[in-house]
């Protein structure tokens, strides 16, 4: 399950980061921002 949430941080944060370059800035930081609270909430000691 860590994992999966690793690569599910990992994409909403390049989603994130494509939608700022493309001028939806709110949107582009609120996928960053889930995207690493998603990514920061796992333990990776335990993959």
């Amino acid at each position: 399950m860590g994992i999966f949430m690793v690569i599910l941080g990992v994409v909403l944060v390049a989603v994130g980061v494509l939608a700022v370059f493309r001028s939806h800035i709110l949107w582009g930081m609120a996928l960053v921002i889930v995207g690493l609270v998603v990514t920061s909430g796992v333990n990776y000691f335990g993959l």
